[in-house]
């Protein structure tokens, strides 16, 4: 089957283009979740916020559309369980599960789960499809991540949202807007060379 074909086949997402076979998937899974261990480190505290800005959003969301939602998933479990052993390379090099960002890092693995299977549905193929992806993506972030803090840092909610939503609008709009290019041209790179 050529490239070409399985572009335009609903349920395949870009790591299906690659041969199958076991080692492929695991070596996917271990890739996914180093690169999310190394984006983390590219991080910006944010005054008055535990929460820092940082790129481990982008390719936990990367990883999970990359992926598809069972390798995506399988990464960011991966990348959850060593940062919870001790491995330091959550956001600022840190581990553990007891920081108030925690919460952030458990609902990076739901999220790449869910645009994951947004992704085998066609949702990386279009700019407009991939910015309702991401946003679907950074609404189950920060539908986990701002009600653990508000737990965990003893805040409100509405403090938890100033702290922990508010200041990274911006940001994750720009991740949104690198995603939108690079997916999509990703898929008409594979297209062309079919």
């Amino acid at each position: 089957m050529s490239t070409a074909s399985v572009t335009s086949r609903p349920g395949v997402v870009l790591a299906d283009l690659l041969p199958a076979s076991r080692t492929k998937d695991i070596a996917l899974v271990l890739g996914g979740a180093a690169l999310t261990g190394i984006a983390a480190q590219i991080a910006v505290p944010v005054p008055g916020s535990p929460v820092p800005v940082s790129g481990q959003t982008f390719a936990a969301l990367l990883v999970g559309t990359a992926l598809g939602a069972r390798r995506g998933f399988l990464s960011l479990a991966l990348y959850t369980v060593a940062g919870m052993a001790g491995m330091p390379w959550f956001a600022q090099a840190t581990s553990g599960y007891g920081m108030p960002s925690f919460g952030y890092i458990l609902g990076m693995m739901l999220a790449a789960t869910v645009v994951g299977a947004l992704a085998r549905r066609g949702s990386d193929r279009s700019v407009l499809r991939t910015a309702g992806a991401m946003a679907v993506g950074s609404l189950i972030i920060y539908a986990v991540g701002v009600p653990y803090l508000a737990l965990a840092a003893g805040m409100t909610l509405s403090q938890a949202v100033a702290a922990g939503l508010t200041p990274f609008l911006i940001g994750d709009a720009l991740k949104a807007a690198l995603a939108m290019g690079a997916l999509p041209a990703a898929w008409k790179l594979v297209g062309r060379r079919g």
